[in-house]
């Protein structure tokens, strides 16, 4: 016993007592700001956003510039349709090397809304991935939120497994005094000497699971695992009140996975109509100026100006096949969005009632507690008095060590509870806990 007090010492004072407390709110900030799962989220946004400008791109001008030097193995010619005496029989229309440069500007002036269903397309998958920016943040958020409970929960498990440890040893000091008084056998002090082996055991896999989910929090902040975590406790309820109509409710209109469906459901509407313009002619007009070195022409340089349509009339089957793509994938999405709904209540229904059994855990739990301590102080008076046994006593320790165990575990599944049932209704979970 002494050698184990002694190592708990050099472990206590190991410890950096004095670090500053890591809050709730200043994690939620690190995670949702700056995360990793986060930053991802934005690169595709980003990567998104410039396909908007893609797609409105065929409304601007395109200019070329171009320039080449050709060679001929012989001088272009033209042949006269008759012949005079001593004069040739050709005329030259070009010469065998020449240099050639100019610049072509090229507008689309209607397409029957082609660009523009492309151009809605893209901004439809713009806000899919801001929808699935959001959702990654409050994902985070629940992740950090869970994460950061069960750290309490440990601090709290493993507290009670050293107050475990801190009642065999009392009840060790009855017992060999009992022992050395002659009132009991050796068999006794055997008996409490394993329990409280075991006990001790106990407490250091709480400790090992307490390390472990402090490393856990310190790669949701990125930093180094091994660093201290002391986390605060959190007060707030922020669902309470909440009903299971409110829960639907609000999850039929907030929640990120049907918002993120609705807007790809528009966006492959809206490749539905680019396709189909594809069936339709383009209105354009193009203009530019080139020079060519000729010295057999008039002007070597002229401006020119051309008003055209082009429609494709068959391309092998390509335009009717994206169509039904597009057609196909566009009914999926709704019927996907349907399945997604019931799914949504579903979660939320499950989150409600998740946290009305925590909160009658609690009570429950809370009772319990009060009479395991009771009944501990009773079988250690007992025991003294020479009335109970050593077992009872045991047994005692063991049930209020079961009993505050289960407090605490339902007092943080309330709260686990509570971040789901919100995250299940589109809150943001960031700026509620952070009020």
């Amino acid at each position: 016993m002494k050698l184990f007090s002694a190592f708990t010492l050099i472990v206590l004072f190991s410890l950096p007592m004095n670090s500053r407390a890591l809050t709730l709110r200043e994690g939620l900030k690190t995670v949702v700001d700056g995360g990793r799962d986060v930053t991802i989220a934005r690169s595709y946004e980003d990567a998104a956003r410039s396909t908007v400008s893609l797609a409105r791109s065929p409304w601007l001008p395109t200019l070329d510039v171009y320039a080449r030097e050709t060679w001929l193995q012989y001088e272009p010619a033209a042949k006269l349709p008759f012949s005079i005496p001593g004069a040739p029989s050709s005329i030259p229309q070009s010469q065998d090397q020449f240099l050639t440069y100019g610049v072509k500007a090229t507008q689309i002036l209607y397409d029957f809304g082609k660009t523009s269903s492309s151009i809605g397309a893209a901004r439809f998958g713009l806000r899919s991935r801001e929808i699935e920016t959001s959702r990654t943040r409050n994902l985070s958020a629940l992740e950090f939120i869970t994460t950061y409970l069960d750290l309490l929960e440990a601090d709290k498990l493993l507290q009670v497994a050293n107050e475990e440890v801190l009642r065999y040893e009392a009840h060790k000091k009855d017992t060999e005094s009992r022992y050395k008084a002659g009132v009991v056998t050796k068999n006794e002090v055997l008996q409490v000497d394993v329990t409280l082996a075991d006990s001790r055991q106990r407490a250091l896999i709480a400790q090992n699971s307490r390390s472990l989910k402090a490393s856990k929090i310190n790669s949701l902040i990125m930093k180094p695992l091994s660093d201290p975590v002391q986390p605060e406790e959190i007060k707030q309820s922020p669902a309470a009140g909440i009903r299971l109509e409110d829960a639907w409710a609000a999850a039929e209109t907030g929640n990120e996975d049907l918002r993120d469906l609705d807007a790809q459901i528009a966006a492959k509407e809206e490749q539905v109509r680019m396709v189909r313009a594809e069936y339709l002619p383009t209105f354009y007009v193009t203009g530019g100026y080139e020079y060519s070195e000729n010295k057999y022409t008039v002007h070597e340089d002229s401006w020119s100006v051309i008003a055209g349509v082009t429609m494709n009339l068959a391309s092998g089957g390509a335009s009717s096949s994206r169509l039904q793509i597009a057609k196909s994938e566009a009914r999926s999405l709704k019927l996907t969005r349907e399945k997604t709904l019931d799914a949504v209540r579903l979660q939320a229904q499950a989150a409600y009632l998740d946290v009305q059994s925590s909160l009658q855990r609690i009570d429950v739990t809370k009772t319990a507690v009060d009479q395991a301590q009771e009944n501990l102080r009773l079988q250690r008076l007992r025991y003294r008095e020479g009335v109970g046994t050593a077992t009872d006593v045991l047994d005692a320790v063991t049930l209020l060590s079961t009993a505050e165990s289960n407090s605490w575990k339902a007092l943080y599944g309330l709260k686990r509870a509570e971040a789901s049932l919100l995250y299940s209704m589109g809150r943001d979970l960031a700026t509620t806990y952070r009020n």
